[in-house]
């Protein structure tokens, strides 16, 4: 294998992984086992390593956990919250071992923990008062859900003593609690929960906090931060000064100076774990001594007096009777596998992700095998491999189906991509996700149609599409559910407004596969009319250079598809703008265009269509320079919205100020 090829499986393996950063870490709809998800990691960290020329500062070794989602306000932690390195053997902690006595010498105590399987968040107390709690984010920048961790009663609002600290721990939902919940809702006819995890990791990320209150979380603290006026010797220490204050503790402490113990103790809870009555993923393992932590640091990702030792995935045995099809609300349409009930890992099972077509190929898995399945932590189990040895002849082989079972529509499978797809619009599997991405600030923008809303529309069948909005009346929405005249006149603005939307708006709200905002940008500004884009042919599409073969696919195939074309004619019918024709924004210099080599601009706010770092990268790629505060020298201050104090410092000196169309229009 050459360079080239290499440094095109490292960056595969980067954007894989940042994907399911996302579903994991922001989503909390994670898509791949723990175990598929650690190999992916650890092959990365073996090529870069090993081809140090192709590092990069933004790479998933170099940083921890994914974006913190939009909802919530931002906490800046005040010291990165560092995933811990993983031991998958006996041998991998021997290795830490050795490496920690290397640094400090031979007179190391360790304190292992439970691994909780639940959501990281950090509590800060100021005088013995709950004053904020944020969750891991990205490891630098969490979400403020202080609202809602107040709901969780084994979180004590004042402190016995009167401490000002930051303590770090892990929300959880017992199992007793879990199955409570999913009966309920099951009964309720709401979806289920996958495990857990799941359920405390969305019951602590709801905009509502009455909503977190009606579900039974708990949490356990293992880490004391900070804490003022007292000075800390060890970790046992920091455990007792919790305990005293009335914070509940990691559950599970033990206490050695031995690696041969902390092995011995692993292996007994990989058996033992499935007793306790909430989950664990594993132990985590600590030098006890601050000191010692001091002198032995972190790296960029990881702090090296700590390791987490994963217990291995647990395994059973069982038949294969059928495989069945079910269409995901991006439309992706999944195979899953049903089982003969068999227990493991705490819980009967009897289904099984076989995750897309190619998996199943790969495996040569039929209907009728005897499968072994393995269930790593309490994620959906997996079929691992099929016993050969006991197949009588009589096993079938299974074949994607080429229409969706839901709606109809035709399915697609994009070159180089596993999933298959509904091409449908209309898909009932998909509507939803479509719709309130069709309202989405970034797409339509239809202010007053959140999640709950659209769930009543489309539950007392007013819409079966986005189209359907434009034809709701007054009498319609005022017996909805917490609609009252104002709200009701408010939101028949709002979708009236929409109307005169721009057009790359509209094509990033049809939800087009692959197609983001910047991709609608571009799309409107060559065929300028809805029309023209729907007749244009692949070469069409590519004869623009950010475009390549993926998206312009994609687009055909949407376009192709008489589900969506009805759609468009509803929209059309309805009077939504079509046309790439852009309102002024005020007076703009033309002579701005290419005027960039050299000039200087301030980025505030949040903007629509970029990033920071897109922004950053589209000015400096034409010769500008992005600096971090406003001076007399800087020439353009880019104002996005909710602007902070550098556009008030901007105007005090009289920089110019641009909007995001502004700066759309010198692109």
């Amino acid at each position: 294998m050459d360079k080239n090829d290499i440094y095109r499986e490292i960056e595969n393996l980067r954007d894989e992984i940042r994907y399911h950063n996302h579903q994991y870490y922001v989503l909390d709809q994670p898509t791949i086992t723990d175990s598929e998800y650690d190999s992916l990691i650890r092959r990365l960290i073996e090529l870069e390593a090993e081809y140090p020329e192709f590092y990069s500062p933004d790479s998933p070794t170099q940083r921890v956990g994914g974006a913190p989602t939009e909802g919530f306000g931002e906490v800046v932690h005040s010291s990165p919250m560092l995933s811990l390195a993983n031991a998958f053997n006996h041998q991998e902690l021997m290795d830490f071992d050795r490496r920690v006595r290397s640094m400090v010498g031979d007179e190391v105590e360790y304190v292992a923990e439970f691994k909780i399987d639940g959501l990281s968040v950090v509590l800060e107390y100021e005088n013995g008062s709950f004053i904020r709690g944020a969750t891991r984010g990205d490891g630098q920048v969490g979400e403020d859900v202080t609202e809602n961790l107040k709901t969780v009663r084994s979180i004590p609002l004042r402190l016995n003593k009167p401490y000002s600290l930051e303590v770090r721990g892990e929300v959880f939902m017992s199992k007793e609690n879990f199955e409570r919940l999913n009966s309920r809702r099951e009964l309720d006819g709401q979806p289920t929960f996958a495990n857990p995890r799941n359920a405390a990791a969305g019951s602590l990320r709801q905009l509502d906090p009455r909503i977190t209150a009606s579900r039974p979380l708990d949490i356990f603290l293992f880490n004391l931060e900070r804490i003022a006026g007292v000075e800390i010797q060890d970790h046992l220490q920091t455990m007792d000064i919790m305990k005293d204050a009335g914070l509940k503790i990691s559950p599970f402490l033990y206490w050695t100076s031995s690696m041969d113990d902390i092995i011995e103790l692993c292996s007994e809870w990989t058996d033992k774990r499935n007793d306790l009555p909430f989950d664990i993923d594993g132990l985590v393992i600590k030098v006890n001594s601050m000191k010692q932590r001091q002198n032995l640091g972190a790296t960029s990702k990881t702090p090296r007096w700590a390791i987490a030792y994963k217990f291995p995935a647990q395994q059973a045995e069982t038949r294969l009777r059928e495989i069945v099809v079910q269409v995901g609300r991006t439309g992706v349409l999944t195979p899953t596998a049903m089982l003969d009930p068999v227990h493991i890992a705490g819980s009967t099972v009897a289904r099984a992700s076989l995750h897309n077509e190619d998996y199943i190929r790969e495996k040569d898995i039929r209907i009728g095998d005897n499968v072994i399945i393995q269930k790593a932590g309490d994620i959906i189990p997996e079929v691992v491999r099929v016993q050969m040895d006991k197949r009588t002849g009589d096993e079938k082989e299974f074949q994607m189906p080429d229409y969706c079972p839901v709606c109809g529509a035709h399915t697609i499978r994009i070159e180089g991509e596993a999933a298959v797809r509904c091409t449908g619009n209309a898909c009932p599997a998909q509507q939803r996700r479509l719709i309130i991405h069709y309202v989405s600030r970034d797409a339509m923008d239809i202010t007053g149609l959140g999640p709950a809303i659209v769930d009543q529309l489309l539950g007392n069948n007013l819409i079966d599409d986005a189209g359907d909005l434009y034809y709701l009346d007054y009498d319609q929405l005022i017996n909805l559910e917490r609609m009252g005249d104002k709200s009701v006149n408010n939101l028949l603005s709002a979708i009236e407004a929409s109307k005169q939307n721009e057009l790359r708006r509209l094509i990033f709200g049809l939800g087009i596969r692959l197609v983001g905002t910047r991709a609608a940008q571009l799309l409107a500004h060559k065929f300028r009319h809805l029309d023209n884009l729907i007749e244009a042919t692949e070469d069409d599409l590519l004869s623009i250079e950010e475009i390549g073969p993926k998206i312009a696919q994609s687009v055909r195939g949407f376009f192709r598809e008489e589900q969506n074309l009805r759609l468009i004619d509803k929209l059309r019918q309805a009077g939504v703008n079509f046309s790439n024709e852009p309102k002024p924004t005020g007076e703009r210099d033309d002579t701005l265009v290419h005027d960039w080599k050299g000039k200087t601009f301030v980025l505030t706010g949040t903007l629509r269509d970029y990033t920071r770092n897109d922004a950053k990268a589209l000015i400096e790629g034409r010769g500008g320079r992005v600096v971090g505060s406003v001076s007399k020298r800087t020439d353009y201050v880019l104002a996005g919205e909710n602007p902070g104090s550098k556009l008030d410092r901007a105007r005090e000196l009289g920089v110019k100020i641009i909007d995001e169309s502004w700066f759309n229009s010198m692109l």
